[in-house]
Order: structure tokens, then C-alpha cells, then sequence
């Protein structure tokens, strides 16, 4: 048993608290929001988040960052990706060296296009930093649903550790060295999802999809070969399993606010009927920012940010992904 500290009491940090508690640990959950607190503490539910499913009464709940951080031996850091580096701020002064903490939320950083765990690297250098990623709804999870994910981490030891301490017979968990290749699969893929899910709203068929999710993975891959992640990376749980889910679920608030948005909602519009964190649209920018820095040709992603920041109409940018120049699938295949 192991005592851990859950930073981020929204749905995926308390669907992993579940998971965690279920496996034998003693949990502490901790958020900012003292209202949530309330109300896990007293309902044993997270009303708004994951109604119906009920917490254990034995399960700790809080606001007192430092007392969560320094009873622990391992951290899961589950906040929304734009709050990743100001909560990492604030566990800064609390975290031993070498302590572990798992990151488990998805994005790029706008303005610095950094991942989530260079950014904790950053605030936090003496933790020992590792990365949860795969299809992995939280409101799946919570139910003991079975999935498979899988941890990135420095060190093989490292990795094996957090398999340990995650893997149930509802929790399959896969280990891999390829940090940078999962943080770049998990953070994408909630871009191609809000086209899918404009491709949804525009009344679009499975061709279509079918089309997003191919074309995606192949975006993703390039971009993120070209960082330096690793092409296996990208065929595998994080990268086309996680991508598939998002694009085809209605749990995928992505998905959820690209259908709005082909409807002829606006970003806004869509992000507050959603009434939950879009991480694709905060990841798009800096994905189209990625792709210029890297002289990579993602015209998806292009295509999104038109949508999203410049005004341009979704049916349009469907047309106009459609109508571009001709080009071979695979322009490393040779001819007879």
C-alpha cells in the first residue's frame, strides 16, 4: 500500500483516485476550489463531474496542498493543462527530491509550446517526473470499465513502479521511455477530435471521420518525429488508440465542442455549453505554432485554428482540406 496525493479533484483526478483506493492505497485528494471540497466531503460524489458514482468515506479530501504533498510517496497531477504550470508553482516548495509525480493531464503550452512535463521539470527540478497517457475516458474508468494506458517515464524503474501501483484487472498499464512522443499523442489528439466533432456537427458521415482519424495519426506522427518522439509511440496507445476514442465518444468533451462549433456555435459558445475544460482548443495554437517552428505540413490543425480564431466557416475548411494539391499516401513507398 502506498500513501498518494491526487492534485485535482476533476473528473479524470477523481476517477484515478477510484482506481487508486480500489488497488489498496490509502488516497488524498486535493483541490484549490474549496466549494468542491465541500462537496466531496459531504456528498461523497462529484455532482457536476461524475454524477452517481460514489467515493469511499474513508477517502481524504482537501485543501492543504502541503500536507498532501509531504504524507505521499507518489503525486498524480491531474489538473487542466492551462493550470499545470501555476499548480506546479505552488507544490514547488512542498516536494522532496526524487518524489514522484505522475502527470496525467494533456496539452501544450501556449505561449512557450512546452509539455506538461517539461513545464512540472521546470517549476519542480528535483521531482522525478512521468507522464499517464491512452484512451481513458474518466467517466469510464471510475466504473471499473476496462482500459489500457500506458506511463513514460525516465527511468525503467521509474515505469515499473507506476505500472505497480496502477495496474488492476480493469487497468491495464503498458511502459515506455518515449515521454515526449506520449505527451505529444495525448495533447494533439484533442485537436483532431474538434474536427471530428465539426465534422459531426456539419451532419458528416463515418467516411469522414474515418478520413480525420487517419489523416490525424499521420499529422501527429510527422510533427512529433520530427521533435524527436518515436514513431512506434504514435501507433500505439497514446497516440492512434487515444485519438480513436476521442474522436468517437461522446464522454470526449472535444468531440462534444466540435459538434457545437459545426452547428455554428462559437469557441465560446461551445467551450461554456460544454461547461468543462476543451483542452484541444488551447493545445490548437501551439500545435500550429509546433508545426511552423518544425517546417511540418499539418493542414488539419491549420484548418482547426482557422475555424476556431479566424472566423473562417467549418464547411469551408472541410472543402478546402478536401480540394488541396494531389500527393501520394506514402512518399517513402517506392514503384515498381
Amino acid at each position: 500500500m502506498a500513501n498518494i496525493g491526487i492534485i485535482g479533484a476533476g473528473s479524470w483526478g477523481i476517477a484515478l483516485s477510484i482506481l487508486l483506493y480500489n488497488n489498496g492505497n490509502k488516497v488524498t485528494v486535493w483541490s484549490v476550489i474549496e466549494d468542491e471540497i465541500k462537496m466531496l466531503n459531504e456528498k461523497r460524489e462529484h455532482e457536476r463531474c461524475l454524477p452517481g458514482v460514489k467515493l469511499p468515506d474513508d477517502m481524504v479530501f482537501t485543501t492543504d496542498l502541503e500536507h498532501t504533498i509531504k504524507n505521499a510517496e507518489l503525486l498524480v497531477l491531474a489538473v487542466p493543462s492551462v493550470y499545470t504550470r501555476s499548480t506546479s508553482k505552488s507544490m514547488s516548495g512542498y516536494v522532496r527530491e526524487g518524489q514522484i509525480i505522475v502527470n496525467v493531464a494533456k496539452g501544450i503550452e501556449e505561449n512557450t509550446l512546452k509539455t506538461l512535463t517539461q513545464i512540472i521539470e521546470e517549476e519542480i527540478p528535483c521531482a522525478d517526473v512521468a507522464a499517464l497517457s491512452g484512451p481513458s475516458h474518466a467517466e469510464e474508468v471510475s466504473r471499473s470499465i476496462p482500459t489500457t494506458c500506458v506511463v513514460a517515464a525516465h527511468s525503467r524503474e521509474t515505469a515499473e513502479y507506476i505500472q505497480n501501483i496502477f495496474m488492476s484487472e480493469n487497468f491495464r498499464v503498458y511502459t515506455t521511455p518515449d515521454i515526449l512522443g506520449v505527451e505529444l499523442g495525448g495533447s494533439l489528439k484533442n485537436v483532431i477530435a474538434l474536427a471530428a466533432g465539426i465534422a459531426d456537427g456539419l451532419g458528416y458521415g463515418d467516411n469522414t471521420k474515418a478520413a480525420l482519424i487517419t489523416r490525424g495519426i499521420t499529422e501527429i506522427a510527422r510533427l512529433g518525429i520530427a521533435m524527436g518522439g518515436k514513431i512506434q509511440t504514435f501507433s500505439g496507445l497514446s497516440g492512434i488508440g487515444d485519438l480513436i476514442v476521442t474522436c468517437a465518444s461522446m464522454h470526449s468533451r472535444n468531440r462534444r465542442a466540435g459538434i457545437l462549433i459545426g452547428k455554428g456555435y462559437s469557441m465560446e459558445d461551445a467551450m461554456k455549453e460544454v461547461n468543462m475544460v476543451v483542452e484541444g482548443v488551447y493545445s490548437a495554437k501551439a500545435a500550429r505554432q509546433l508545426a511552423e517552428k518544425y517546417h511540418v505540413d499539418m493542414p488539419i490543425i491549420k484548418e482547426v485554428n482557422e475555424v476556431l480564431f479566424e472566423g473562417k466557416p467549418a464547411a469551408t475548411a472541410v472543402k478546402e482540406l478536401m480540394l488541396r494539391d494531389k500527393t501520394i499516401e506514402h512518399s517513402d513507398l517506392p514503384w515498381e
